[in-house]
């Protein structure tokens, strides 16, 4: 048996043990409140200088259009520097996270994302200044996704 071989034999059982304690950790489950104060950290938010464009009714939570604009100067010195989308009722709440710099130009997202049920969506913005920005938006769900934590 040569030595590279003897080494990739010998690595299987490692491997197979570090998969095994992996498994057997469980899955750290955040609520929706938990994943706000997260980000919050201690921050109080300020109201407003976000717009989400998003339908109020959706027939699929499979796919579900978002667009979001936050109002910002995106200087050097006074910018977004992320970008985060939390689901109130989905499985795992924290739905995106855009990191963002001054050479985006503006403060602005589009994507698709999948909801479980009728609820609210909440974006906070974060700046480099500290501050964090929030608002939020109520979308009913005809046919939801996202069940059985998918």
């Amino acid at each position: 048996m040569n030595a590279v071989r003897r080494r990739a034999l010998l690595a299987v059982p490692v491997a197979a043990a570090v998969a095994r304690d992996v498994a057997a950790q469980p899955a750290v489950e955040e609520d929706f409140a938990a994943a706000e104060r997260a980000i919050l950290a201690g921050r109080t938010p300020v109201a407003g200088g976000i717009a989400i464009d998003m339908p109020q009714l959706s027939e699929n939570g499979n796919s579900v259009d978002l667009a979001i604009k936050v109002e910002s100067a995106m200087t050097a010195t006074d910018h977004v520097t992320a970008i985060h989308i939390l689901a109130e009722k989905n499985p795992v709440p924290r739905v995106a996270r855009f990191a963002l710099s001054p050479r985006a130009g503006r403060a602005e997202v589009a994507t698709r994302i999948r909801l479980a049920t009728t609820q609210t969506i909440l974006v906070l913005a974060e700046t480099s200044t500290g501050q964090v920005h929030r608002a939020s938006r109520d979308v009913i769900v005809i046919l939801g996704a996202c069940v059985d934590g998918g």
